[in-house]
Formats: structure tokens, sequence, C-alpha cells
């Protein structure tokens, strides 16, 4: 089927979603059946108005530098489309003789693709839909891992290196606040930091597992006994025994909606810090907190090997599914282990199977005590991240 090509990317920002952005580029521009590669301004909002720019244009230096770029080349958008949007799309697509329609993102981005082929379909709109993985949360079903969450895991390690030898400089406690709402893919990483028993961090709380304010007191007073010490990691979404948010029993301030803000606010780590100087045992004990916050997703200069290679590697590959045929569906990692290292291919499964839901962290992957992770989530994570900087004491 000949036909034009549009390449959308949604959600937040990656170190590496551009290389996904480069691979559809290269892939597509070696086949005739795609005829022009246009790429649409901030996601579906660009393909509503027919905001495109021509991909084929840029050259081959400009095409390689914006795949070493972090950030959303093309621009971004949160937005989910309903039946009237998506007519519209068509309308739009029909204008420019767009068949092929790939899509980079997360699970709200498959269901984007997911209820558009469903429309597609219902208005027999002859369309081919692709979902190219991509997020930092790491949270998408069927994937071994999701391009991104990488090199964010990488930048969350080194940022632990760096404060776990600031710590062992100036002993205190340090709660250092990570994304993740839902899952703690991204907080669990932080162990990694790890090169010796008494590194730090040495307390990890994630979302999957709820905690009460009591215990996060004990068990930071407890390691400060051990160690004279303390770094902790803790995702932004760490919830109390009741299930809500952990912020929500600490607060007593909220903007007019009510709502209490996480993502870079430095809300969480604050009201910890202050719960913690009120009710530890240790009265001289000194407590500081950071929150990463948003350099996690795009910061330049530490992305993944493992990561920029398939993350590239899954928008080629995206390609070469839509030219079997009248097809649609996600393209999904799997990895395999050959002669000791891991080895990542693709398959293509129904959107349905990624859309929406999230994959949490494993229960084999957090410890018994619900403060640490186990051998197994570092040895998963060990390979994506790949090596670390060579650390000198006396």
């Amino acid at each position: 089927m000949k036909g034009n090509l549009v390449i959308g990317q949604s959600g937040g920002p990656t170190m590496v979603i551009n290389e996904s952005l480069v691979g559809v580029i290269k892939e597509a521009s070696r086949h005739q059946q795609f005829q022009s590669i246009y790429g649409a301004h901030h996601g579906i909002l660009g393909m509503l108005a027919g905001d495109f720019i021509n991909l084929r244009q840029p050259s081959d230096e400009k095409i390689k530098l914006i795949a070493n770029t972090p950030s959303s080349a093309l621009g971004t958008c949160r937005y989910k489309p309903d039946e009237k949007d998506c007519k519209k799309v068509f309308e739009v697509f029909t204008k420019h003789n767009i068949k092929y329609f790939f899509y980079i993102g997360g699970n709200d981005t498959a269901e984007t693709c997911h209820i558009i082929n469903e429309i597609a379909k219902k208005e027999n709109y002859e369309l081919r839909i692709f979902h190219i993985p991509k997020t930092i949360d790491n949270d998408l079903l069927v994937n071994d891992f999701c391009p991104g969450y990488p090199s964010a895991a990488r930048y969350v390690v080194m940022s632990f290196i760096g404060n776990d030898l600031d710590n062992q400089a100036i002993p205190g406690v340090k709660i250092d606040i990570v994304m993740g709402r839902h899952a703690g893919w991204l907080t669990a990483a932080a162990a990694l930091a790890r090169r010796s028993k008494n590194d730090g961090p040495h307390l990890i709380y994630l979302p999957e597992r709820p905690i009460t304010i009591k215990k996060f007191v004990k068990d930071i007073d407890d390691m400060y006994a051990r160690h004279g010490r303390c770094l902790v990691a803790a995702s932004e979404g760490i919830s109390g025994s009741d299930g809500k948010p952990l912020v929500e029993s600490l607060a007593s301030k909220r903007d007019s909606h009510g709502n209490i803000h996480l993502s870079g606010s430095g809300a969480l780590g604050d009201l910890l810090v202050s719960y913690v100087e009120k009710h530890t045992r240790h009265k001289d004990m000194r407590v500081r907190t950071d929150t990463l916050g948003y350099a996690q997703r795009s910061f330049p200069g530490v992305a993944s090997e493992i990561d920029k290679r398939v993350a590239r590697m899954v928008g080629k590959e995206a390609v070469g599914y839509a030219l079997k045929g009248d097809i649609d569906g996600s393209v999904a990692i799997s990895r395999l282990n050959k002669q000791g290292k891991p080895v990542f291919e693709t398959d293509l499964v129904e959107l349905r199977r990624v859309a929406r839901d999230a994959k949490e962290v494993p229960s084999k992957f957090i410890s018994k005590s619900g403060n640490n992770v186990t051998r197994s989530f570092v040895d998963y994570l060990q390979p994506l991240v790949g090596d670390l900087p060579e650390i000198g004491t006396f």
C-alpha cells in the first residue's frame, strides 16, 4: 500500500525518544511505499491541526544530531482523542494521503492508538497504526523494559552515587524523592549506586509497598544508629497503610482544587524532613532533602548505550512490521540471554494488551522488609544501565 507516513511523540520526553523517531525516518526512507514522511508537532494535537513538517528534508548530519539529543524533537502532548477528534484526524489524513501512523509513547499513547484504530475500522478508513514503546516509568505491559527507562535509571544511579559521597563527607540523613507515582522502577534503580555494604541508599521505598510514617522514622533511626548517617530513596507516590499517598497525611496546605503537587514541587521531601526532625530519637540528627525532578527525563550526556540501541531498533522494526500487510499493533521488547549477555528482540502485540494498564515492580524485586530491593532486581537492571564510574576511597 503506497501512501504517506506520519510520526508523532506523546507523553513525557526521554533521553532516547528521538532515537526511535530517527529509526522510523531512516528505515522508511529506504522504501518506496512511503511517499512522504511527516512529523506531527505535539503529537495528536498536530495531527488534528494538520501541523506537519517534512522529515525527508533534514540532512543526514541533522538527523544524526537529533538522534543524540534528549527530549522530544517534534514536541509532545498528553491529549486523549474522542470519537469526534478521530473523525477530524481521518479528514486531515485523507487530505494528506496518510496511510501509515506511528506514535511513540507510553500506555496512554498505546490507548490513543487503540481508540483511533477501532474507529478507523468502524469508519472503513484504511490506516496502519503502530505504537512504539517509550517511558521512563518502565511500566508498559508485555515489555522486558521500556526505552527511556535505562537512561533515566542511569541518571538516578549517578545522582545517588554523588549524594552518597556527599553524605559520607558530611554525615546526616538525606531523603531523595524520585519520580514514580504508581510504579517504583526508577526509585529502585538507586540500589545500583551501592559499591559496598555501607554505601547508600540505605533505604528504598516504592509505591508498591505501603508504609506507615512511624515505620519510616524508625527505619531511618535504626540506620542512623548503625552507620552514623542514612541516605533514603523514596518514590513520589509512596503510600500509607490506607492506600492513599503518604504526602496527603502529612500536608496541611493544598491548592484551590484541593490537590497536592508532587513532581518537581519538593512538597513530599519537605514534609518528610519536617516529620522526621520532630519524631526522631536522635535529637542532633541533620536531615536534608532533594527532589530529583524533571532532569531525570532529558538530561544530556548520560544515556545508556543499550537504551539508545534498542530505542533505535523499535523505530526501525515498526516500519518493518508496517510493510508486512494490513496490520497494526504495539512493538514489544523481549530479552534473551546468549553467552551470558542480554540480547533484545521485538514482536508485534495487540494494542489493547499494552493500552491503559501499568506494570508494577514485581514482588520478586522487592525485599520482604519493604524498604529495599532484591539481588534479582539488580541483576535485571545492571546490563541496561551499563558501566558506572569507579570511585576511590581511603
